[in-house]
């Protein structure tokens, strides 16, 4: 159970850093629960109120392919049966 839960973090950190990849920002509907968050990448566009763009930061893409490669290589060292 561990070793598919790992394998299936990491494929999806390895999707989602390919998509980071291909796309150079991303433009959301606002929604009043959600706020502006600078760290994030998450800014409000100066022209259009009910939106916010997210573009992801240049590490982003890699650092996530990075981490999804390892965390797939870790899940295949887990052993099948763990004995206890």
């Amino acid at each position: 159970m561990w070793r598919a839960l790992f394998l299936a973090i990491g494929l999806s950190c390895c999707l989602l850093g390919l998509e980071a990849m291909a796309v150079e920002k991303a433009v959301l509907r606002k929604d009043s629960r959600i706020t502006p968050n600078v760290a994030l990448g998450i800014q409000q566009s100066a022209g259009e109120v009910g939106r916010l763009e997210l573009t992801p930061p240049n590490w982003a893409p890699w650092g996530l392919v990075a981490a999804g490669v390892v965390t797939i290589l870790y899940s295949f060292s887990i052993p099948k049966r763990v004995r206890g």
